[in-house]
């Protein structure tokens, strides 16, 4: 028990998690269930002047105004056309300092895993554009592999005040 109360600390993962998993681009991807409030069909999104092109606009999803992010736009992903026509989701995060959404194209799923199928060596792997090492990991589900990512670490402060601005 008290090793894993330190390995949370640390940020590792141990034992048994659930994701949440969604395609980007041709990519499978995924965030721990804890960062995610809910999961909507995308309502209509109002674009904002003057904010980057990753920044869709904003959404009233029950009441409340979100920035909707697109994280195939923001990591320069290759868009799967047959994605274009269907309905889109919106994954609702939120932490103490932001509320916003991210759009996917397909319904997302859960997925229960286990820390031996998680590899955290993947350092490696930088984006320079990016002050913080986004990928948390790797997750091996059967033959698919699935990209952990730290939503709260993709957005950096000058995002953060951006993506502020365009809720304000």
């Amino acid at each position: 028990m008290e090793a894993t109360q330190e390995s949370a600390a640390a940020g590792t993962i141990a034992g048994n998690f659930q994701i949440i998993v969604f395609k980007q681009g041709e990519e499978e991807y995924a965030l721990q269930i804890a960062q995610i409030k809910e999961v909507v069909i995308t309502p209509n999104i109002t674009r904002m002047p003057q904010t980057p092109s990753f920044i869709r606009g904003v959404a009233n999803v029950r009441g409340n105004i979100i920035a909707v992010i697109d994280l195939e736009e923001m990591f320069g992903l290759k868009r799967n056309e047959t994605q274009q026509a269907g309905k889109n989701f919106t994954l609702v995060v939120e932490s103490e300092d932001l509320k916003m959404g991210i759009l996917v194209h397909e319904v997302p799923n859960t997925l229960s895993v286990s820390s031996k199928d998680f590899d955290e060596s993947v350092n490696v792997i930088n984006d320079s554009r990016m002050n913080s090492n986004y990928i948390r990991g790797i997750i091996k589900a059967n033959q698919r592999l699935i990209i952990l990512i730290d939503i709260f670490k993709v957005i950096d402060q000058e995002m953060l005040s951006t993506v502020r601005r365009s809720v304000a």
